[in-house]
């Protein structure tokens, strides 16, 4: 499995982090500038340590990266978290970033997209811009943790959400209880 993990300037690098941690097969990643800036502040990881978790790294600055033609065959982009920026941009088609351009290539080839939303509350623009990309198959994963598990530390919290990116690309995993 080939999958593109992005970070963008959202609170929760750490759902990012954990999917590099958890994701089998290769994992091509790309962080934005604000993202790079949180990281340090909320994790306590530096950028460096995330990008060695990757098997590829490029710069949001690239758009000659290969993740940005649909020619590059990926099977997933997870999106972790996924900026109320980020999300409006990609809504609206503007890929002027690789992360949008990659998102965009991903929805134009009909491949998996899993945004990781961070944001709370939401506004009418955020959750027609989620409609939209709903409309067009991408998966909208709110960043909220389920409490059937009984999560007792952080990392349960963080676990779920990142277990149910897991569970939209049909991966195995123990990071939380399932519903019985």
């Amino acid at each position: 499995m080939k999958t593109v993990v992005a970070i963008t300037g959202a609170s929760g690098s750490i759902y990012g982090i954990r999917l590099l941690q958890e994701l089998p097969g290769e994992k091509i990643l790309v962080i934005s500038k604000i993202a790079k800036e949180i990281i340090p502040v909320e994790t306590e990881y530096s950028v460096e340590e995330v990008y060695a978790m990757a098997d590829e790294v490029y710069e949001d600055t690239d758009l000659f990266a290969p993740i940005s033609s649909g020619s590059f065959r990926t099977d997933a982009m997870i999106v972790a978290p996924c900026s109320a920026s980020s999300l409006g941009k990609i809504s609206n088609g503007l890929a002027d970033t690789l992360i949008t351009r990659a998102a965009a290539v991903s929805i134009k080839e009909s491949r998996k997209l899993i945004l990781v939303v961070r944001e709370t509350p939401k506004s009418a623009i955020l959750l027609e811009n989620e409609l939209r990309l709903a409309r067009c198959g991408v998966c909208i994963l709110d960043a909220n943790p389920g409490f059937y598990s009984k999560p007792k530390t952080l990392d349960d919290v963080i676990n779920f959400t990142v277990g149910r990116c897991l569970d939209q690309l049909n991966i195995d995993h123990d990071l939380y209880k399932k519903w019985e």
